[in-house]
């Protein structure tokens, strides 16, 4: 069991995202999502389930032609797709990964 510090944590740009991985197994990869004010993420092709939770903010989220927007508490599971997301106000998200067969 591991214990992760999600709302403390380092949050690196989008141009450095890998860097915001904080724990990878077989099958789902966890990262820390930050959006300064104002700021979003390009379009993101996702070949594997994503959820996001939104810890912090208000976020808008695009998944295909669907627009959703998570305030904090909030969260959402989509199917692969192809991703952006923005915030006017700032935001800090966990997004978790999951591989196609990864089990329940």
């Amino acid at each position: 069991m591991k214990k992760f510090d999600i709302i403390g944590m380092e949050a690196h740009g989008h141009d450095q995202r890998e860097k915001n991985v904080f724990h990878k197994s077989r099958g789902f990869k966890m990262r820390v999502i930050h959006l300064a004010p104002g700021e979003s993420i390009p379009e993101c092709r996702m070949a594997t389930h994503v959820v996001l939770v939104c810890m912090e903010g208000d976020a808008e989220v695009g998944a295909g032609d669907e627009r959703i927007t998570l305030s904090r508490g909030q969260g959402l599971v989509t199917e692969p797709t192809v991703m952006t997301m923005k915030s006017e106000t700032g935001a800090r998200l966990l997004g978790i990964q999951i591989a196609e067969g990864a089990g329940v």
